[in-house]
């Protein structure tokens, strides 16, 4: 409730004024107000001799209302059509009895108008509540979970007498599942059922084992289905940590829930095969086959390495004689190429004392070659001693006639007409005068 502000201290405010006269005035002020149109649900219908009261509420408020039975009367509402839990949309304005000494004042909606709220009427206000939610980014966190594709416990929020549950349990049977069930039961036709859905979808929530939650109820009008279009409840299953299925109504049939919701299935039997992706039944029929063949190809396995087996046993002999005959091939082939490693050896051996005699021989004829040479040099040093050019480098000189052979004597030389004495480093002629 907002308060209003405080009066600043030391302001003097009007008056006072009698009460009667200000409630007049404010009953006077509140009938100029515009007429305009609620829509809202009845509660709290109650009648006097002249008029109805009843109050108009939805999730965000509530206005007190009364209409003159006349009016009533003349709307051409069914039989029982001004009800608690009724959608009606009343037009009309603010009003106010100011009383007296011994009546109580009351305000109230004084509707001169009053109908059957339509589905034209529950349609717009489903449009809008839904852009809300599709602006906070409310309808993405649910489909972004991840879902298993074989639970093993699986929540359900439905009504615990109805087609809904029937029909989800039928369809969960067909696909061969065998998991465990936890019933979150609630009303889910009233108006006001949506607080009582809310508080058992949480209650599943809460369960650690429970991996999915299953909201189930069927078909009727979008005000029968109202209580799934409730914002709190929407907003409620956005947030939860546990993907919620919706299968509420029928095909035609669209629910706020839906839009908040991980899945939303058309039918219950539709939300049983949202709730177990994996067929069981198949599965375990596409296990079957493959056992099947498997065992058709383990048993065709056997009876070919039975026939091979027994292929086996019935020739041992044949094998033996066929291993005898390669061992005596080998033996002979083994022997020939011993006698042919001999004979080669025996030749190589031979080859080599060959090469070593020659060796020896060539390394003999070596060592008197090398005695030879060195008797030559010692003879040729000998030679080379007695050789007269050493005579004359040592300062002698050798007599030669004209052919350069040695004159031995004065004699001779006296005899020759020219002469030549040979140095160590060249000759010098002379001839007779």
């Amino acid at each position: 409730m907002t308060r209003l502000p405080r009066q600043p201290r030391g302001v003097e405010l009007p008056g006072p004024f009698p009460v009667g006269r200000y409630a007049r005035t404010l009953r006077d002020e509140l009938r100029k107000r515009a007429r305009v149109q609620l829509v809202g649900e009845v509660t709290g219908v109650s009648r006097s001799k002249v008029q109805a009261y009843f109050e108009l509420r939805d999730e965000e408020g509530a206005v007190p209302c009364a209409i003159w039975l006349d009016d009533l009367g003349s709307a051409g509402l069914p039989e029982g059509g001004l009800r608690d839990g009724a959608e009606v949309v009343i037009g009309g304005g603010p009003d106010y009895y100011p009383g007296g000494g011994q009546a109580s004042p009351s305000f109230s909606f004084r509707a001169t108008q009053i109908r059957l709220a339509g589905e034209g009427d529950l349609l717009a206000r489903l449009e809008a509540l839904r852009k809300q939610l599709r602006a906070e980014g409310l309808f993405e966190p649910q489909k972004r979970l991840p879902r298993p594709q074989l639970p093993r416990t699986i929540g359900v929020v439905t009504a615990e007498s109805g087609a809904a549950r029937r029909d989800l349990l039928a369809g969960l049977r067909r696909r061969g599942w065998a998991g465990t069930i936890v019933w979150g039961f609630a009303p889910v036709q009233d108006r006001r059922a949506a607080a009582a859905i809310g508080a058992a979808i949480r209650r599943l929530a809460e369960l650690p084992e429970v991996e999915a939650i299953v909201v189930a109820r069927g078909g009727g009008s979008l005000a029968d289905l109202w209580a799934f279009c409730d914002e709190t409840l929407c907003r409620t299953v956005a947030l939860l940590r546990v993907p919620v299925i919706s299968a509420v109504g029928h095909e035609r049939d669209s629910t706020l829930l839906d839009d908040v919701a991980a899945v939303a299935c058309s039918t219950p039997t539709h939300a049983a095969e949202a709730a177990v992706p994996l067929d069981c039944v198949a599965a375990r029929a596409d296990l079957e086959r493959g056992a099947a063949a498997l065992r058709r190809a383990g048993e065709g396995a056997v009876r070919t390495r039975s026939r091979h087996l027994v292929s086996l046993a019935r020739g041992p002999a044949r094998a033996l004689r066929r291993e005898r005959a390669a061992l005596n091939q080998k033996t002979r082939e083994v022997r020939a190429a011993s006698a042919r490693g001999l004979a080669e050896r025996r030749t190589f051996q031979q080859r080599i004392a060959v090469v070593v005699l020659d060796r020896a021989a060539r390394r003999a004829a070596g060592a008197e070659a090398s005695s030879r040479r060195e008797a030559l040099r010692r003879a040729e040093v000998a030679f080379r001693a007695h050789e007269p050019q050493h005579t004359l480098e040592r300062g002698y000189a050798l007599a030669e006639d004209e052919a350069g052979e040695p004159v031995t004597s004065a004699a001779a030389a006296r005899q020759l007409d020219r002469i030549s004495l040979r140095f160590a480093d060249g000759r010098v002629g002379f001839h007779r005068d």
